[in-house]
């Protein structure tokens, strides 16, 4: 090579790698997952059927025809009519809204507890830890069904008491795996040197130590809402969850198992919904666990 080659070639500006962010590569990885993107796809499918159906649908929710009782799924009512001649396909549309609201305001709830607890305890440490844990470990000993259900009868069987009945004993979990992660962060080299310029422990915290631990967060948060869900699935089977005349896909699916000799339509559709719903949030969360684990990652 000429002497003028070489110092063309040292001259040449030098391309840098570009890098890619964590979430970044988390999308990557998750798109390579078909089952996970079409999970998604259904579940933001579910989504815009739950906030647009029930008010784009041509019959109202709870309205009451008995010329209509118990037709078989047609044309004019593509999902049948139920024992008081209301429009299945309406009220699964509004169910899911009901179960869809449950799961994520519950998950919410109680995510902004397990989070904020967990994360004091980890980063706090000592006797103050070792308080707020046993306190989770009491909690963790009561039957979980049996304060729900609790909760209910003592503040009310409506749908905002659900919510936080649900959110109040669903933050456990989360609470140990905040923990968890603050512990293994705090004594890292970002967090002294907050510590070292002065910031306070609640700064340290919520905007430094919190955002470090969203990846297993996220995972939790989609496993916690089928959770949510199905809980209140059951709780409708106990008669203790939406009351009439709204519904949630646990509320119909209840509904239908009573008439379903006669009207096999009243469990099979709520119930398609439902499964199809849950097995979407799992697929979705295992998808999620897979692209967030550094241990997937090529070295």
């Amino acid at each position: 090579m000429s002497d003028t080659a070489v110092a063309n070639a040292m001259d040449a500006p030098v391309e840098l790698e570009k890098g890619v962010s964590l979430w970044r590569d988390a999308w990557i990885r998750l798109t390579r997952n078909k089952m996970a993107v079409a999970s998604l796809c259904l579940i933001v499918l579910f989504a815009l059927l739950a906030l647009f159906g029930p008010s784009l649908a041509p019959y109202p929710f709870d309205a009451i025809d008995f010329n209509r009782i118990g037709q078989s799924p047609s044309w004019k009512h593509w999902f049948g009519t139920d024992e008081l001649g209301r429009d299945l396909f309406t009220r699964v549309l509004f169910g899911l809204r009901i179960s869809m609201a449950v799961g994520l305001v519950a998950t919410c709830v109680s995510l902004v507890i397990g989070v904020s607890w967990g994360s004091v305890a980890g980063y706090m440490g000592g006797k103050i830890d070792s308080a707020m844990m046993r306190f989770v470990d009491i909690m963790y000993s009561l039957p979980y069904m049996f304060f729900v259900i609790i909760l209910m009868t003592v503040f009310g069987r409506n749908i905002v008491n659900m919510f936080f009945a649900l959110g109040a004993v669903q933050w456990l979990t989360m609470s140990r795996i905040v923990r968890g992660q603050i512990m293994s962060l705090k004594h890292k080299e970002f967090v002294e040197a907050a510590r070292s310029i002065g910031l306070k422990k609640r700064s340290i915290i919520f905007r430094h130590l919190i955002p470090n631990t969203m990846g297993p967060i996220v995972i939790y948060i989609t496993l916690t809402i089928p959770n949510v869900i199905l809980t209140e699935a059951f709780l409708s089977f106990l008669g203790l969850g939406v009351q009439a005349p709204m519904a949630s896909l646990g509320s119909l699916t209840s509904d239908g198992a009573q008439g379903m000799e006669m009207f096999p339509w009243l469990i099979i559709f709520p119930g398609l919904v439902l499964a199809l719903l849950l097995f979407s949030l799992n697929y979705l969360g295992d998808g999620l666990r897979d692209a967030l684990d550094p241990r997937m990652r090529k070295g």
